[in-house]
């Protein structure tokens, strides 16, 4: 059957409800690395659990009685952190199901594993909403950071009664008021509007032009 997870906010802010789902079965291809993906818009769902498929390859100094550990070890480094736009980023391999029957190649002496895991995936879309740290701050917007994933706010869509400006704590976006600023290593609330895949990256374009978004602490907040 389907299975699911929660996320739980914390602290004094309310965080964005995350789950984490495993897709319903599907036929697997021949590459090395396969898995299917489903996403509810309506329950935004941005952490899935997956059925993948790799295959590694180990030199012969690792052969003996300690290869399957070697070999767990092996997928780990090869596959977390890593990203792909089919699948988004790879937070963490959950299990091992299955080690394969190693393959020794002709004249090398390596050997490969065709092997299968399953992992938690971090795949955001356009309209979700998520809690950021902003890393840069330029004329033109400001970048932020929801672990792995970047995303930019351009300064356009940034509240109209922000003004950029550079003193000593930096580039930053002040209100006109003067009591909230846009500062680097603060946390903002920002919705995804749009989303860049490629290959290898999955870049996004964020607003804070919308109720409940902008600041919501930082190094010079109380």
């Amino acid at each position: 059957g389907s299975r699911s997870r929660g996320g739980e906010g914390g602290g004094k802010r309310s965080r964005p409800d995350y789950c984490c789902r495993r897709p319903s079965p599907a036929t697997r291809s021949s590459s090395s690395s396969s898995s299917s993906l489903t996403h509810s818009r309506t329950n935004q769902i941005m952490f899935f659990l997956l059925d993948m498929e790799r295959i590694v390859t180990l030199p012969p100094q690792h052969f003996g009685s300690g290869l399957r550990d070697v070999l767990h070890k092996q997928l780990v480094r090869e596959v977390e952190g890593t990203c792909s736009g089919k699948h988004g980023y790879i937070v963490s391999v959950t299990k091992i199901t299955d080690s394969g029957k190693g393959r020794v190649q002709v004249g090398t002496g390596k050997a490969t594993f065709h092997m299968k895991y399953q992992c938690v995936a971090f795949r955001p879309f356009k309209g979700e909403v998520l809690d950021c740290v902003v890393t840069q701050i330029t004329k033109l917007g400001f970048f932020a950071d929801a672990g792995p994933f970047a995303i930019f706010v351009s300064s356009s869509l940034i509240p109209d009664d922000y003004e950029f400006t550079s003193g000593d704590q930096g580039p930053c976006f002040t209100s006109g008021d003067q009591d909230v600023a846009i500062v680097r290593n603060c946390e903002v609330r920002v919705k995804v509007v749009g989303i860049r895949v490629d290959a290898t990256e999955i870049f996004g374009i964020g607003t804070i032009k919308e109720d409940y978004l902008g600041v919501l602490g930082g190094p010079d907040m109380s």
